[in-house]
């Protein structure tokens, strides 16, 4: 059924955070950059790292590499992806990477900071999936001779072309990056194979944090992607009903993993309520 448009924008306004009302203004309303860059600074450190819950499950106030991601997407949402904020944060992604390029799940330190369940006991061995991730918004952006990206890009090639049972996180990023890196023959034989090895898991819904499920249009939000080889046009067809029918009678929509802390609920239930209504808009049911 068709959604509510004035509820949705109701809720962004009445309940989402700062930075992400100036978001919903930028990507669903016509409205300017700058906003979404400055409020953005407000999460960023002197290290050129992001933290300060803009992840909301990871509250520390030090950079982590999960909100750096976020930033660094964000930045490129707001056609900032060569500003000065951004390379920061690409200096410090160099900074934290090892040696062939990979990046941790997480670095020490968020420990006594409120988090949810799932970050503890995390791998913090370099290599987890955040990489393919930062090496696709690093992509995205457009950056080019950075010695740190061409590490991570052989990095995630070697990776998504040897992992034998993907699935989860690291399939959703591995999807963004074959949807960013320049290599388009290279990615289209790499998400063919991916199709292959995930099997079915690829249009089914695959586990996430606890108690998420991971579901075609988060592996591939854009129609023409290269990622829509990964995914059938029925699967996301179900998807986007599933996605319509989600509203909730507030306006906004809800998440289907831990909601563990008041805040954290209503950080990123103004952040799904943008990512439903841009899954909408750029799959034509809006």
């Amino acid at each position: 059924m068709p959604i509510d448009r004035a509820a949705a924008e109701t809720f962004v306004w009445s309940a989402a955070r700062l930075l992400d009302r100036h978001r919903y203004s930028l990507r669903c309303a016509g409205g300017p950059a700058q906003p979404v860059i400055d409020a953005l600074r407000g999460y960023r450190n002197p290290d050129g790292g992001f933290g300060h819950a803009l992840e909301p499950d990871l509250r520390c106030p030090g950079s982590q590499p999960a909100p750096t991601l976020y930033a660094l997407e964000i930045l490129n949402e707001a056609g900032a992806a060569d500003s000065d904020m951004a390379r920061d944060a690409r200096a410090f992604v160099a900074s934290i990477a090892a040696p062939d390029g990979g990046i941790p799940s997480a670095l020490p330190g968020f420990e006594s900071y409120p988090h949810a369940p799932w970050w503890t006991g995390l791998d913090a061995e370099p290599g987890s999936f955040l990489t393919l991730g930062l090496a696709a918004a690093v992509h995205a952006g457009g950056a080019d001779g950075d010695d740190w990206l061409d590490r991570a890009t052989r990095w995630s090639w070697r990776a998504i072309e040897t992992t034998e049972r993907p699935g989860g996180y690291w399939l959703k990023y591995a999807c963004a990056f074959l949807d960013a890196v320049p290599d388009a023959e290279r990615a289209r034989a790499a998400i063919a194979s991916l199709a292959a090895r995930a099997g079915p898991s690829a249009v089914a819904p695959v586990g996430g944090v606890e108690g998420e499920a991971l579901r075609p249009l988060d592996f591939s939000p854009l129609s023409g992607s290269r990622s829509r080889g990964l995914v059938g046009e029925s699967q996301v067809a179900a998807h986007l009903d599933a996605v319509e029918s989600g509203q909730q009678e507030d306006g906004g929509w809800m998440f289907d993993w831990l909601a563990w802390s008041p805040a954290q609920t209503a950080d990123w239930r103004g952040n799904v309520t943008i990512r439903a209504l841009t899954w909408l808009r750029d799959n034509g049911r809006l």
